[in-house]
């Protein structure tokens, strides 16, 4: 038999149980082993999410890692045992951008596991074939599941392009922010500052590779100090203070998911600045095996990020625990 968490509307959810799904023709069937809870799914859960970017009813998850049980015609069927993990959106493959690998950029029409179609908040969830990432054999099944926010911010770095002997700052301390300061440690930089107002959070990114831990105020005195700087927070203001961190001629990339109403950025001092500033939203297929790739080499262990773990069972409970302002509280998972 087969699980899964559904969400009927807006705060009104169930445990469902049936018959494992059959994979069709191009598809993979996936035992899950854990499930990441972000706040994207509290926002499904309580009917917060843009209503274009949600398909009720659902069963939410799109942060996942798990085993590859069964596969469908025309899919591999040496990948059935295998470990893996999957990208979330269903891209058409055939527009324009998703032809030039800019696959986060589909034209085709939104589309992502856990908001559209069925997600990982189950014991089993099935995906394209062609989104499998397969993983090591010994892989840590539960370090993996956090393998879709590190894409997230693999695709960030990619387009903040670090480079040996920088001065690179982070702002957050978050899971996107402590995941973008693994990552960055790795290209050897001058210095490495994380810009975070929570302790706890400041004192964990110290563990993962900072050399320097500022708090927003202290930030303040070092205008134009960055060649690069990476916004992981998503607050209404860390656009903007980013841009300001930034050297002249710097780099600043934003991953921060921000809300109407936050703080623009300057065009005068964007202008007279010369930056160059991206943003990233979602992750295209190079990015996920740029993230793979680091945590199969052991550069990237998104572990020790994990606080609580759930099963299917306490699904509502896990849900309220993110988002809810416990300091303590890291990445959550569900464990079917």
């Amino acid at each position: 038999m087969s699980r899964a968490v559904v969400v009927d509307r807006p705060g009104v959810h169930r445990l469902v149980e049936g018959e494992p799904p059959v994979p069709g023709a191009g598809e993979a069937l996936v035992r899950v082993a854990a499930a990441g809870i972000c706040l994207s799914d509290r926002e499904v859960y309580h009917g917060r999410r843009d209503p274009g970017y949600v398909r009720y009813p659902v069963t939410p998850g799109h942060e996942w890692s798990g085993t590859v049980e069964a596969v469908g015609g025309g899919v591999d069927p040496a990948l059935v045992g295998r470990r893996t993990v999957a990208e979330g959106f269903r891209t058409c493959g055939v527009c324009e951008r998703c032809r030039a690998g800019d696959t986060s950029l589909c034209t085709g029409g939104y589309d992502e596991t856990g908001f559209t179609r069925p997600g990982a908040f189950a014991d089993h969830v099935v995906v394209p074939g062609r989104l499998l990432h397969p993983l090591a054999d010994d892989a840590d099944l539960r370090a993996a599941a956090l393998l879709e926010p590190a894409a997230v911010v693999a695709g960030a770095v990619r387009a903040g392009a670090p480079e040996p002997g920088e001065r690179i700052a982070v702002v957050g301390a978050g899971t996107l922010g402590l995941l973008a300061v693994q990552f960055l440690a790795a290209y050897g930089p001058r210095e490495l500052t994380v810009i975070e107002p929570r302790a706890r959070r400041a004192a964990l990114a110290s563990t993962f590779g900072a050399h320097d831990v500022l708090t927003p105020k202290e930030a303040d005195g070092r205008p134009g100090h960055y060649d690069l700087v990476v916004e992981t927070a998503g607050a209404p203001t860390t656009a903007a203070s980013s841009c300001l961190l930034a050297r002249r001629g710097g780099r600043v990339v934003l991953t921060g998911m921000f809300t109407a109403g936050a703080t623009g950025i300057d065009p005068v001092h964007l202008s007279l600045s010369q930056l160059t500033v991206r943003s990233v939203f979602g992750a295209p297929s190079a990015a996920w095996s740029f993230a793979v790739r680091a945590f199969t080499a052991g550069l990237l262990d998104p572990g020790p990020l994990i606080t609580h773990e759930f099963p299917l069972e306490r699904y509502a409970e896990a849900v309220e625990l993110v988002g809810g302002g416990d300091p303590g509280t890291g990445k959550v998972l569900l464990r079917p």
